[in-house]
């Protein structure tokens, strides 16, 4: 497994989803920001506290996360 030294989950801060270093940003927000076409710079801009390290791992956790889950997608 990946170490990801920037992700936390505690129950009490954000109902134990994936955050950012224990900040109340999940990696959902950061994935969510990015996937919606959202350049590193901007997300940054958005989150100042936030770093591009942080950035990368949330993908990165994103990515580890979702191997093992297969999406049917069909076409409409």
């Amino acid at each position: 497994m990946e170490q990801f030294d920037r992700i936390t989950q505690q129950p009490d801060v954000m109902s134990g989803k994936a955050c950012i270093r224990g900040m109340r940003v999940t990696v959902g927000m950061i994935v969510n920001q990015i996937g919606s076409g959202h350049s590193f710079d901007e997300v940054l801009a958005d989150y100042p506290y936030l770093e591009r390290e942080d950035l990368l791992q949330a993908l990165r956790y994103a990515a580890w996360r979702s191997e093992d889950r297969e999406i049917v997608l069909t076409n409409a």
